[in-house]
């Protein structure tokens, strides 16, 4: 019989499942001792052919420790380790290999190359320590590439060894990506020289069942690939994010954010409350995202948030996020998670809903406050920082309404610095009585200007005074607005500095 035993640490071997092999030969040795002889059972072939074992069944090579005993002759038995060829080197019989063998096709192999001097050999092979796992982890990974695996030991005074398995493997290499099909991972294996064999896990079924049907324990020389997803799932994305192959919350990621956000560009994006401690709980998700880039401006559309996502494979996977639906019904699948090297687009509105306007503004991607701007005859000029769905009937009355007998109460001035750069200017109709619409009471956005001019009576009054007084000139001096402010006005001869 021939003998196979389970993987265990070589200073603690363990007791090996003996399988004996009887292989008779044609004459005795005149040299060396004989066992009785027995009926024997049909011997596997040495060299059976990889594709009929189970995947799971282990195969040597190079690295592996394992004992070889020759029943009632110690002389012939001993430890040996398998060097990178396979071959080892036996007593009496000299080289032979074992590479890629299980333990009783390693068993069948010696018992085979003692029959031409022992005439019923009975040899026990079993594995004493095994070598580390070299894997290979390509695809929807965060860190593609060889690795090393070791088998874990257990504890007591005959230890067994757990060998490693899939999603072990994809945690070292730092999770999967948010771009990966896990329901399609495929481990590639080619036992011995026999034909690769291809098995297909569904990892999503892991995640919501805790079932597999298959085993899924690594091998040497084990190759794991992670496809890409040609649809993206907002619901499923959420649960991976949660699972322990994930990418881990804490690893910082890389998004571009642009469109109508105040502040676009690069940043760098951590789990937790990024207003607050980078270090608290939470998702790196995309409102965080638009939270670093100082929140949506007043014509973003939510609706239509667009996620760009480069993957492995060189292209792209894009899709939609509606962050309204998010406020609406708390949709948490729609605040989906990001990671490195996505690029989120935040639209520009074709029309904006006035009825809508207030609950943006409340929204945690929603800047707090605004700057705005107010020259002339109100009773507060100055820079306000009013909330972002402030309208411009609003502002007025935060600076507190026209000056009393100085001011054009019929229309205003709006200056607007546009977002590429250019300057606006239109006159607003004035009428306190409007609600929220674009023509006579429109919602101010960051740095505008509202400019309340003089009555012609006022003009004229003010113009005796500065030939009277020529230091009246200098009033507008008094007011708290910027320079900046002050020299644009100049600049559109809506005023007159004095330089003197």
């Amino acid at each position: 019989m021939v003998g196979a035993g389970f993987p265990k640490p070589i200073t603690q071997p363990v007791a090996a499942l003996t399988v004996l092999a009887f292989m008779a030969t044609s004459g005795p040795s005149p040299v060396l001792a004989q066992r009785p002889a027995v009926p024997a059972p049909s011997p596997a072939p040495p060299n059976a052919s990889p594709a009929q074992q189970p995947p799971g069944t282990y195969t040597l090579g190079g690295g592996d420790n394992i004992r070889i005993d020759v029943f009632d002759l110690p002389q012939f038995s001993g430890e040996y380790q398998i060097p990178a060829g396979g071959s080892i080197q036996l007593p009496l019989i000299g080289s032979i290999s074992v590479q890629g063998l299980t333990l009783e096709e390693a068993a069948n192999a010696v018992s085979a190359a003692y029959s031409r001097f022992l005439k019923r050999p009975l040899i026990t092979v079993s594995l004493q320590a095994t070598r580390p796992l070299n894997i290979w982890i390509s695809g929807e990974v965060n860190r593609p590439g060889s690795y090393s695996m070791t088998l874990t030991s257990g504890t007591g005074n005959r230890p067994s060894v757990q060998f490693p398995t899939v999603v072990q493997a994809l945690e070292k290499a730092l999770g999967v990506t948010l771009a990966a099909d896990i329901r399609r991972v495929q481990l590639r294996r080619r036992p011995g020289l026999g034909p690769e064999q291809v098995i297909a896990f569904d990892l999503q079924q892991y995640l919501q069942t805790g079932t597999l049907t298959q085993d899924i324990t690594l091998r040497d020389g084990d190759a794991i690939f992670v496809p890409t997803a040609t649809s993206f799932n907002l619901a499923e994305a959420r649960q991976l994010a949660d699972a322990s192959f994930a990418t881990p919350v804490d690893q910082p990621r890389n998004v571009a954010v642009l469109g109508e956000v105040s502040r676009p560009g690069n940043y760098v994006l951590l789990g937790g409350n990024t207003t607050v401690d980078i270090r608290n709980a939470g998702l790196p998700t995309v409102t965080r995202a638009i939270q670093l880039a100082g929140g949506i401006k007043p014509l973003a559309d939510i609706r239509q948030v667009q996620i760009r996502r480069p993957t492995r494979a060189g292209g792209e996977q894009i899709f939609n996020v509606n962050l309204w639906q998010l406020l609406q019904t708390g949709d948490v699948n729609q605040d989906t998670i990001v990671q490195t090297g996505d690029t989120i687009l935040v639209p520009t509105a074709t029309a904006v809903n006035p009825a809508e306007i207030t609950q943006l503004a409340e929204a945690n991607f929603s800047p707090p406050v605004i700057q705005v701007s107010l020259v002339g005859e109100v009773r507060g000029p100055g820079v306000l920082r009013v909330p972002p769905n402030t309208t411009l009937n609003q502002a007025l009355l935060t600076a507190g309404g026209f000056s009393p007998g100085r001011a054009h109460r019929d229309s205003v001035e709006l200056i607007r610095l546009n977002f590429d750069g250019t300057v606006s200017k239109r006159t607003v109709e004035i009428d306190l009585a409007q609600g929220i619409n674009e023509e006579t009471n429109p919602v101010m956005r960051n740095n505008d200007i509202i400019v309340v001019r003089r009555t012609g009576m006022t003009q004229f009054v003010d113009s005796v005074n500065a030939a009277v007084n020529p230091t009246a000139s200098g009033v507008l001096a008094l007011f708290s607005i910027p320079n900046v402010v002050l020299g644009l006005l100049n600049s559109l001869g809506i005023i007159k500095l004095n330089t003197n």
